[in-house]
């Protein structure tokens, strides 16, 4: 018998884009509701319950609601795509890539919270130096970042697309997030295992899909004399064995003139770039990949395989 995926929310962003990765697919039977019954509770509560894996692509407080439905319902895995519960206790933080042990954590879970699309890339750079001991736990980390405006929902794609809009964005990027209190903090602090809370700068460009992260370091601040290779070969370490992740060589990153977020548009792919002049004592770590793939919608399909024991 195929496995029974329900998208609850599947008329929004992420939930079209996971509806589309999943169309081709004749090993699973998705579930779906008409968008004119989206708001109906009671027909979702039966598809929530009938669901081997439901994958909420949600509102947190509505994702609180669904997860509320299934208490006591264990037969039904979760995928959070919310903020709701990426730092709860309770749930694993569906970047499979983390750590040696979070893949299997994973395929183990009954309750997976997937990572946010601007936490996927910094953290995906502090994390190794934190677990290499490279960098100081107090460290004052500055994440600034840029995202296509698909990241920010269909709100954001009206106001970036249509010029009548009452609420039209005309600028070509824009910064957001100014009192630095973006709800990705926690989640940014927590699982790149950082004391302090970092500084965190997001930005949107006039473009619908792509994402580059950077993460800016002082070698001098850092534990022992560290060179960029240092810093090159640690990420390379840490994320060996697998190929979604890709550290660039150092020889390849410097022969780069620029960097285009859109570049790994419509991949589920993440590449970590380590930029600076050795001896200068300065580095710039950058993450670039799709804040639809990697970032949303291709991170949860790669967990719903994880979850079902498909990859």
């Amino acid at each position: 018998m195929k496995p029974k995926i329900f998208i609850d929310g599947e008329h929004g962003t992420t939930g079209l884009q996971i509806r589309t990765r999943l169309a081709g697919r004749g090993d699973l039977e998705v579930l779906s509701i008409p968008e004119a019954e989206r708001r109906n509770k009671d027909l979702r509560a039966d598809f929530l319950k009938e669901a081997d894996v439901a994958i909420l692509c949600l509102p947190d407080d509505a994702s609180k609601e669904a997860v509320s439905i299934l208490e006591g319902h264990n037969s039904t895995k979760i995928i959070d795509t919310s903020t709701a519960h990426r730092v709860h206790p309770d749930w694993v933080y569906g970047f499979a890539e983390l750590d040696r042990a979070q893949r299997q954590k994973t395929v183990d879970a009954r309750l997976v919270a997937n990572p946010g699309c601007y936490p996927t890339g910094a953290i995906s750079l502090v994390r190794p130096l934190r677990d290499a001991g490279i960098l100081p736990g107090d460290y004052p980390v500055t994440v600034n970042a840029v995202s296509g405006y698909t990241g920010g929902g269909k709100q954001m794609i009206a106001q970036m697309e249509n010029p009548d809009s009452p609420d039209h964005i005309a600028a070509n990027h824009f910064l957001y997030a100014m009192p630095l209190k973006h709800k990705h903090v926690p989640e940014l602090q927590t699982h790149g295992h950082l004391e302090r809370k970092p500084i965190f700068s997001p930005s949107v460009g006039r473009f619908p899909q792509g994402m580059i992260v950077q993460v800016p370091l002082f070698t001098d601040d850092l534990n022992g004399n560290v060179s960029m290779q240092d810093i090159q070969a640690a990420l390379s370490a840490h994320y060996e064995g697998q190929s979604i992740v890709q550290v660039v060589p150092l020889a390849e990153s410097a022969m780069l003139p620029r960097l285009d977020p859109e570049e790994l548009r419509d991949t589920d792919i993440m590449k970590l770039y380590v930029f600076g002049t050795e001896g200068q004592g300065q580095v710039n770590l950058v993450a670039l990949l799709d804040n639809l793939g990697k970032g949303a919608s291709g991170a949860a399909v790669q967990n719903l395989d994880l979850m079902l024991g498909n990859a």
